[in-house]
């Protein structure tokens, strides 16, 4: 035990020294970006923008109906909430892996090779996407105001479960965006094909899955479990009765979701870089 409390000093500063090189990566990134503080502004505008349109879609759909697939626009709030909040985490993370096609097609992909760090850490930390931050603030806003408008039964583990949700359902996220980026290997010049799974699946997300066609439950459902991002966990925590193909109780199952959208986009990625042969440059 005394040996185990004497090598924990050496074993944190070896993981310090592991990652400060993508540490000063995205510092400089950060610094880049804030340079320019007109132009960032502007960028951080747009982008909240965006998500209050998004948002406003939803509340235009539900002013005409009183519930859709079961869900009011309470419920419904609480679905884009989370939904956002976790894309948008896992966007600002992740999400710019989706231009490995333009190092692919450039032949610059070679470049990380070069350098003694795994090749998905380094895309990951290639670049990262400030204005992105203004969408997480849309999101846990629509996520507080759905929250404060629906009838919960508040205790300590559905505070646990819904902290749970949040974090798994941007795990599950990331996997998507890992798991597009492994077919580029193969597709090279198809990344509409794939964003129309990633940015579709968040769509989705933000929609009640209960009025989703088959072919879309089976798709978004459980091959890429998308329905598992909020859709579920909300109607588990409303105690709503879900659907044939997607009853509320798989809402519990969330991080299991998550585990299964790792191992695939971990799969992807792996036979992706095998496949690789460099540029041929």
């Amino acid at each position: 035990m005394a040996d185990l409390l004497d090598r924990a000093p050496a074993v944190a500063s070896g993981w310090a020294a592991r990652w400060r090189p993508y540490r000063a990566v995205l510092a400089s990134r950060v610094r880049a970006q804030t340079s320019y503080r007109g132009s960032f502004a502007l960028d951080l505008a747009s982008s909240v923008l965006i998500g209050l349109v998004e948002l406003a879609e939803v509340w235009v759909l539900y002013r005409s109906v009183d519930a859709l697939g079961g869900l009011d626009l309470a419920a419904v709030l609480l679905v884009f909430g989370i939904a956002d909040t976790a894309f948008s985490t896992a966007d600002l993370v992740v999400g710019h892996v989706d231009t490995l096609p333009r190092y692919l097609r450039a032949g610059t992909l070679d470049v990380f090779y070069l350098r003694p760090q795994p090749l998905l850490a380094q895309l990951v930390t290639s670049e990262i996407s400030l204005r992105r931050v203004t969408r997480i603030g849309v999101g846990l806003t629509a996520l507080g105001v759905g929250l404060a408008v629906n009838d919960i039964a508040w205790s300590p583990l559905v505070v646990a479960f819904l902290v749970v949700v949040l974090v798994t359902s941007a795990v599950t996220f990331a996997g998507v965006f890992v798991a597009a980026a492994g077919v580029q290997f193969f597709l090279v010049d198809a990344a509409e094909m794939t964003n129309a799974v990633v940015y579709g699946g968040r769509y989705a997300a933000t929609q009640p899955a209960s009025v989703w066609a088959k072919p879309l439950v089976a798709l978004f459902g459980f091959a890429v479990p998308i329905a598992f991002t909020a859709y579920l966990p909300v109607v588990a925590l409303l105690g709503l009765p879900g659907t044939d193909w997607l009853p509320s109780w798989l809402g519990w199952l969330a991080p299991l979701a998550a585990v299964w959208t790792w191992a695939v986009a971990l799969l992807a990625w792996r036979c992706g870089v095998r496949h690789y042969q460099g540029g041929g440059g």
